[in-house]
């Protein structure tokens, strides 16, 4: 089975070209091919797929082998390759996943390849019915208090296509990211677990991420994570509608337009392809 691993800003996945390859078993296979010691070392396998209403289809799926609805990250990889190996022949394209179908828009450089990617994330979900998460559906979880391991945080939970929930911290890089982190993932408040941000915000139009990412632990990058940031400022007052977004493996520019929809842009890289056998 050949594969090719790309990375978004840190944020790496091993992706399968599914209009070549045939997937039986995919939940097992991200298991295999995530593990950084006996595999090819990922955050998790991502299936580029025919679809019959967007350009491609996208399949993502956690180190866990569970199955999320969406990666800000992957899919710009997504539209990386299918633009630099030929599934598609136009600089913007549509990308169905779990969590809808997403518009792109491709920046090449001199290498005559995909360098930046801009996404549409599309309109938050701000109810708890969204989310989802226990509680009446139509409330908003806007810094909410949220107790875990005998410590209070406030919280900001929403929908980017997948479960969010946003925490605001004073200094992100002394904060016990994973402790804290798979608590909340675990919380009862979230019957499909829940991403988590813990951000520290450097102004108004910058911030500093660190992301626990449901079934994955703590990655380098997320970019459904990066727009909730993006929101959950706004929403807080802490941040304006356009922001910098350092996270540990590379820089997002996040826009949360007046229209409704976030847009994103960052890298795709695209490191090496081989092959593997599945068996």
């Amino acid at each position: 089975m050949r594969f090719t691993k790309m990375h978004g800003a840190g944020n790496d996945y091993v992706y399968i070209n599914g209009f070549e390859e045939e997937v039986e078993d995919p939940v097992t296979l991200a298991q295999r091919v995530s593990n950084r010691q006996f595999g090819i070392g990922s955050d998790g396998l991502i299936l580029i797929l025919p679809s019959t209403v967007a350009d491609v289809r996208m399949r993502m799926f956690n180190i866990d082998g569970s199955e999320g609805r969406m990666c800000g990250n992957g899919i710009r990889c997504v539209a990386k390759y299918a633009y630099d190996h030929g599934l598609v022949e136009q600089l913007e394209m549509t990308v169905e996943t779990g969590g809808g179908i997403l518009t792109l828009s491709m920046t090449v450089g001199a290498s005559g390849r995909v360098d930046f990617v801009q996404v549409n994330m599309g309109a938050p979900g701000l109810t708890r019915g969204d989310v989802p998460m226990v509680g009446s559906a139509t409330e908003k979880a806007i810094s909410i208090s949220l107790e875990v391991a005998n410590r209070r945080f406030e919280a900001t939970c929403l929908s980017m296509g997948n479960p969010h929930a946003v925490i605001f911290v004073d200094a992100v890089e002394q904060f016990p990211v994973a402790e804290i982190g798979q608590l909340i993932e675990n919380h009862i408040w979230f019957p499909e677990r829940v991403n988590v941000e813990f951000v520290q915000v450097h102004s108004p139009t910058e911030v500093i991420q660190r992301t626990w990412e449901r079934g994955s632990g703590e990655t380098l990058a997320c970019g459904s994570g990066a727009s909730a940031v993006a929101v959950a400022g706004v929403l807080t007052g802490r941040t304006e509608r356009k922001i910098i977004n350092h996270l540990r493996g590379g820089d997002l520019e996040l826009e949360w337009l007046e229209t409704g929809s976030v847009m994103m842009t960052g890298p795709a890289v695209e490191v090496f392809s081989g092959k593997f056998d599945p068996q």
